[in-house]
């Protein structure tokens, strides 16, 4: 590393606060710093030049890959005219009406209307803001409580941390706050279930009885919402079992609770469909977006507002007068510029079709590069969504123990390979979404770099005595 980008993350240390990391180490120079300083389709380059292959999209959501100077040309072109004025009280820009048309059309059949914000937290935030106003509009204050599920992510603040099913973002937090509750996550190779003979329908038929039980327990009268994402992110890249979705919505109608699908990681194309719930038969009342809205060209995020709901509000100021929820950046016209020109790459450029062609073929070669390995028990995922799962004995789905750091330890191996690749929490699984833009030619570079960091693991595994010497790969 060269003494400029030295000393640029000595700076950095004296200095900044980072996201999800050990503040001790880094802020000691016990942990690694990066500066990054360019990109160029799925390639981003560090201060050195050194330059790395992006599987996982920064935070999935650059899904139309790095450089793309016609969103930098929008931004530039609509801050020359309005940089901002404020959303309140009926003002708009002219993107943000563009951009409201284009999400309506994408969404489908059902949905009225986009509020904006920066990022999908704070778009979950509204969401509960919504929901609560929904059901004291219709003299339903009792109803109230929210249920999400273990292992999903909705944001990191105190009500959408709430709702995120993790342990890192509850311990020491004091969360979930009360009123938002935790059922079955639809995690089928995770579970014991499955090791008893149970099929993926038999499983999603367990999943939801788990929640008409919590339904039942809490009362049908408190019980407002359900909130999922249509594939499980950050909780391990996992898509749902055959059956899921269909059998969840039937016991959501049968108790008049609201459906949000958070579509953070799944909407605009990263699994081969405009949204995930297209994909899966979802039929939401209320969506939550953001990464893929403008491939993080700039920060922006939408709740769309489906009919049911925009009725309520709408009889709600009728009684009570304009509704009390804004965000200053609420419709920023750069973000919705940005939003409007990245929107019209994926279309142009066949970027949806790309992510399940192509995302098939990453499929594919995921299964046929590990789906035997030694120290894998579960390759899954669709579209350009991917994860291994690793497991001492992969027939008996025993996990590794915690203290050898499995995932961490090829997360870091892949960057040797100049492969980003993200460790995800609360497990040793590697998890890839790699911009939509990806070639086969691409997916198979990939490939190959992860399979050099799993095999270079599972021989330090070997000569550590964790696993069997038959399990050497080299």
């Amino acid at each position: 590393m060269s003494q400029q980008h030295r000393d640029l993350i000595e700076r950095d240390r004296k200095v900044t606060f980072h996201a999800s990391t050990h503040l001790r180490d880094f802020a000691h120079g016990d942990a690694p710093g990066r500066v990054i300083t360019g990109g160029k389709g799925i390639h981003i380059v560090d201060k050195d030049g050194r330059e790395f292959i992006d599987g996982f999209a920064g935070l999935y959501c650059v899904n139309i890959g790095y450089g793309r100077t016609e969103v930098a040309e929008a931004i530039y072109q609509q801050a020359l005219e309005l940089s901002y004025y404020h959303t309140y009280v009926g003002h708009s820009n002219e993107p943000q009406i563009a951009l409201s048309e284009k999400i309506i059309e994408l969404a489908g059949p059902g949905m009225s209307k986009v509020y904006y914000g920066l990022g999908g937290s704070d778009a979950n935030e509204t969401q509960l803001k919504l929901v609560r106003y929904y059901n004291n509009v219709l003299g339903r204050p009792q109803k109230k409580k929210v249920i999400s599920r273990q292992r999903g992510y909705h944001g990191s603040g105190l009500a959408t941390g709430s709702l995120t099913g993790l342990k890192a973002f509850h311990d020491q937090f004091d969360l979930p706050l009360a009123g938002i509750l935790h059922t079955e996550a639809p995690y089928y190779y995770h579970r014991a279930a499955e090791q008893e003979g149970m099929s993926e329908r038999e499983f999603s038929h367990f999943c939801a009885q788990k929640l008409e039980a919590m339904i039942l327990a809490e009362g049908p009268d408190t019980v407002a919402a359900f909130i999922g994402e249509p594939v499980l992110g950050t909780g391990g890249i996992v898509p749902p079992p055959e059956g899921y979705w269909e059998a969840i919505q039937a016991v959501l109608a049968k108790y008049d609770v609201l459906l949000i699908a958070d579509e953070v990681v799944c909407g605009f194309g990263r699994i081969g469909a405009d949204f995930g719930s297209h994909f899966y038969g979802i039929k939401p009342d209320l969506i939550t977006v953001a990464k893929g809205l403008t491939s993080a060209y700039q920060p922006l995020s939408g709740v769309i507002v489906g009919d049911r709901v925009w009725r309520v509000l709408e009889q709600g100021t009728g009684e009570y007068g304009p509704i009390g929820h804004g965000w200053t950046y609420s419709g920023h016209a750069l973000g919705c510029a940005a939003a409007l020109a990245n929107l019209a790459i994926i279309e142009r450029e066949g970027l949806t079709a790309n992510a399940a062609e192509t995302g098939a073929y990453l499929q594919s070669r995921m299964q046929a590069a590990f789906g035997e390995h030694p120290i894998v028990g579960n390759v899954r995922g669709v579209g350009m969504l991917a994860a291994l799962e690793f497991a001492i004995d992969p027939a008996r789905r025993t996990h590794f123990d915690a203290v050898h750091k499995v995932g961490a330890r090829i997360a870091a191996a892949a960057l040797d390979e100049n492969l980003i690749a993200r460790a995800m929490p609360q497990g040793d699984i590697l998890g890839f979404a790699p911009p939509l833009v990806a070639t086969r030619a691409e997916v198979d570079e990939i490939v190959a770099r992860a399979e050099r960091a799993v095999n270079k693991v599972t021989d330090e595994l070997v000569r550590e005595g964790v696993v069997k010497a038959t399990m050497a790969v080299s």
